[in-house]
């Protein structure tokens, strides 16, 4: 079976910064599929236009395309099941859905702050230009009076975390003994920043940052030097 995963990409194709592509991305590695991940830009609407969705991720399955991380993560369990779980049963998918909510709707927001610039500058002239537009028409304020300070937008990152770090105090993972889909959510923020070349998130001795190194750790050969940056 041939699979293609459109993944948002920079000016330089090897620089993949989204977090909900990296997030299934890890997924297809955890079901030990093979895949080929295809650069996708801001701008190139129209590549996407045969999956009836102006955005990434897009998983295509022989030929059929599969739209929206949350989806295709579904779609990726319940079509092999055969492979290890991405939710470890029904109960872990109905939870999961907290872990990608949260994810989504406050860790996201404590950490686009601080990676704004760092994206802008990997960007294209097109894609520069159109970032730069709709980032500022979301936020009312130019992209350089978005984090007027960021070691303070630090703090509240790592104040935002509480609740990951003291799960990890008691387990490796969030999924327990081995990753789940929660982890890839959340794994996807940091790939996220490290694509773009964001600042240091994490104190060395933090427990985020000793899992943050074990989800690095097992990323395969191509998805380990993608996160290089």
């Amino acid at each position: 079976m041939s699979r293609v995963l459109y993944e948002l990409a920079a000016a330089d194709p090897d620089r993949r910064f989204s977090p909900f592509c990296w997030r299934i991305r890890l997924a297809l590695e955890h079901k030990g599929l093979a895949f080929e991940g295809r650069p996708w830009r801001f701008t190139e609407t129209e590549a996407l236009a045969f999956s009836g969705s102006d955005k990434v991720p897009v998983l295509i399955e022989d030929g059929r395309p599969i739209a929206e991380s949350s989806v295709i993560a579904a779609h990726l369990d319940a079509a092999y099941p055969d492979r290890p779980s991405l939710f470890g049963g029904a109960a872990g998918q109905a939870l999961t859905r907290f872990h990608v909510a949260w994810t989504d709707q406050v860790l996201h927001l404590a950490l686009v702050p601080l990676l704004l610039l760092p994206i802008h500058r990997h960007l294209d002239d097109d894609d520069r230009a159109y970032f730069r537009r709709s980032r500022e028409a979301r936020f009312g304020k130019p992209l350089e009076a978005v984090c007027p300070d960021p070691e303070a937008q630090l703090a509240v990152l790592r104040k935002t975390l509480a609740p990951v770090r003291a799960v990890l105090r008691a387990q490796p993972f969030l999924g327990g003994d081995a990753p789940l889909y929660a982890d890839h959510a959340v794994m996807g923020a940091f790939l996220w920043a490290r694509g773009v070349g964001g600042p240091d998130l994490l104190e060395p001795d933090d427990p985020v940052e000793a899992w943050r190194r074990r989800m690095i750790e097992r990323l395969g050969e191509g998805s380990r030097a993608l996160a290089s940056g």
